[in-house]
Parts: C-alpha cells; sequence; structure tokens
C-alpha cells in the first residue's frame, strides 16, 4: 500500500470567510492557520502549499483577554540605531487591525518559502466589506 502524496497541479482550493468580531485573536488566528496550512483536509502533504484561501473580516472588532490591551507590545526597528519602534495592542487595534491580524496568523505558518507562500493567501479586513464576493467564499464559524 502507498502514502498519498498530494502535488501542486491537482490541489483544490477553497474560499474561506473568518468573521472575527466578538472572537478572541488567537482563536481567529489558529483556526485561520489551520486553513492556510490545508491540515483542515484529509489530502494534507506537509511538503507541498495546499491550503486555501482565507478572507478575515471585521479585525477591529477582536477581542483580547486580560491586561493585553496595555500590557502586550508589538515592536519594529528600521535597521538604524535608535529605530526601535514600539506600539501596545491597543495602538494596534485602534489604527492598525489588519496588521495586527496578519502577524498573529503568520506567526503562526512555518517560517520559510512554504510558509511565505501560505501567508499570501490570507487576506485580512477592517470592516466586514471585502472584494471577494466573486470567488463566493464559504463561511466559517469558529
Amino acid at each position: 500500500m502507498n502514502s498519498f502524496m498530494q502535488t501542486k497541479e491537482n490541489i483544490k482550493r477553497e474560499w474561506y470567510v473568518i468573521d472575527a468580531a466578538g472572537q478572541t485573536l488567537g482563536r481567529v488566528a489558529t483556526k485561520a492557520a489551520h486553513v492556510l496550512c490545508g491540515k483542515h483536509k484529509p489530502t494534507y502533504t506537509p511538503h507541498v502549499d495546499c491550503g486555501d484561501y482565507v478572507i478575515i473580516i471585521n479585525a477591529d472588532k477582536v477581542n483580547l483577554t486580560g491586561n493585553k490591551l496595555e500590557d502586550k507590545k508589538y515592536y519594529n526597528h528600521s535597521g538604524y540605531p535608535g529605530g526601535l519602534r514600539e506600539r501596545t495592542a491597543e495602538e494596534m487595534i485602534n489604527n492598525y487591525p489588519e496588521e495586527m491580524m496578519e502577524r498573529a496568523v503568520k506567526g503562526m505558518l512555518p517560517h520559510n518559502r512554504l510558509g511565505r507562500a501560505m501567508g499570501k493567501k490570507l487576506f485580512v479586513y477592517r470592516d466586514e466589506n471585502h472584494k471577494h464576493e466573486a470567488q463566493k467564499p464559504i463561511k466559517m464559524e469558529i
């Protein structure tokens, strides 16, 4: 008996919509990463990008538990001396909710070429409007 190995030529990709309103950031991110990797399919193969497309809407209405709004920090560095920029989670959720959600999801993907290819199938929107209606996305519950 041979093991099944998915090839990139015979992958069928679906589109899924996840509504993040009222959900916890980590729960939404893990579900999205799971679908982007393709682990929800019986044909999952670790070395092939067999995941589906994910659209996350209402990213600005996501919840953070505990004191994370004040305590959690997001860091960027320009590469120059003194170029460290620090933002709180409250600042991120008010001004950059798309980036906050993308960082959470992409941090759960593999950190290699395959993970970068998976990350390109993620689309995050601040509110409930998105431009992917033509793909007929399937609503996914968390």
